[in-house]
């Protein structure tokens, strides 16, 4: 080693201040991450109810279909005429109209099925089909 110079500094390792940088780095990434599950689960929940309740609409459309025109279920009016009928656990409560087109349409009925339920406030599905004379 030559006079007047300094020594080389061994520079194999990172300092307590490097790691305590990375960590907090670190820490606030996963914190960040771990906001956003709440906010998909949620809306996960609330997929799944709407699907539930879309199954519940289709499911009272394809009992209404199959019917002949004279059947009183599917005479104009809205059934039951007030209130709802609960489904699963009575969460969902449903019910369904059914209007005769004006003419020149009037051999056709527009059967409409709704589902509503309450999830952060209140939610409803429409089921919409047209029945031919």
């Amino acid at each position: 080693m030559s006079r007047g110079t300094t020594p080389a500094r061994d520079e194999r390792g990172t300092t307590l201040v490097e790691m305590l940088c990375a960590l907090v780095v670190l820490a606030i990434g996963v914190l960040a991450l771990a906001r956003a599950f709440p906010s998909g689960t949620q809306s996960q929940l609330q997929d799944r109810l709407t699907t539930t309740a879309s199954y519940y609409a289709q499911q009272q459309l394809e009992d209404l279909v199959p019917k002949d025109w004279n059947d009183p279920s599917i005479t104009d009016g809205r059934y039951p005429a007030s209130g709802t009928v609960s489904l699963g656990s009575g969460k969902w409560q449903r019910f369904y109209t059914v209007q005769t087109m004006a003419s020149p349409l009037d051999n056709v009925k527009m059967l409409t099925v709704t589902v509503t339920w309450n999830y952060h406030g209140n939610r409803s599905v429409n089921a919409v089909t047209y029945k031919r004379r």
